[in-house]
């Protein structure tokens, strides 16, 4: 997880979810928008003695619900956790491919020229043909649900 100011975590503390047991805090994960359409799952934490009880799965599977609702696209993480995504359905991806992440998050990551985080990428909803323009541009909403 990267460093993050306090007026960081207040800007972005609508982002998370998280999971209590007796309102003990056991884990969270934070759904970031990144462009109209993709988003990234980020933040993700288990307390590590309840880790493979299903509670990582189901903060994803609540950020993935937001994601549909405010109809995202796609979702993408940054692990090194592969396999707990990819039984989730997100498959891994050159690093490249996602620029928005690298240009904005990375670039103050005391890892950024050696990062060993495997990019992971979920696709949520297939665009039909006929969402697209004769320019190539994809129709879409922009901003959050926010009843």
């Amino acid at each position: 997880m990267l460093p993050r100011t306090e007026f960081e975590m207040a800007e972005n503390i609508r982002d998370f979810v998280v999971a209590l047991d007796d309102n003990r805090l056991i884990g969270c994960g934070a759904l970031h928008f990144y462009t109209p359409t993709s988003g990234e799952i980020r933040s993700l934490a288990v307390e590590p003695g309840l880790k493979t009880r299903g509670i990582g799965r189901s903060l994803v599977e609540t950020l993935e619900a937001q994601a549909r609702e405010n109809d995202l696209h796609s979702l993408f993480a940054f692990t090194y956790v592969d396999g707990f995504f990819r039984k989730l359905g997100y498959e891994e991806v050159d690093r490249g491919e996602l620029p928005l992440k690298a240009w904005k998050d990375c670039l103050r990551c005391p890892k950024f020229q050696a990062c060993d985080e495997i990019a992971m990428l979920k696709r949520i909803k297939i665009v039909p043909a006929a969402n697209h323009t004769s320019s190539g541009v994809i129709l879409g909403h922009w901003g959050r649900n926010l009843s």
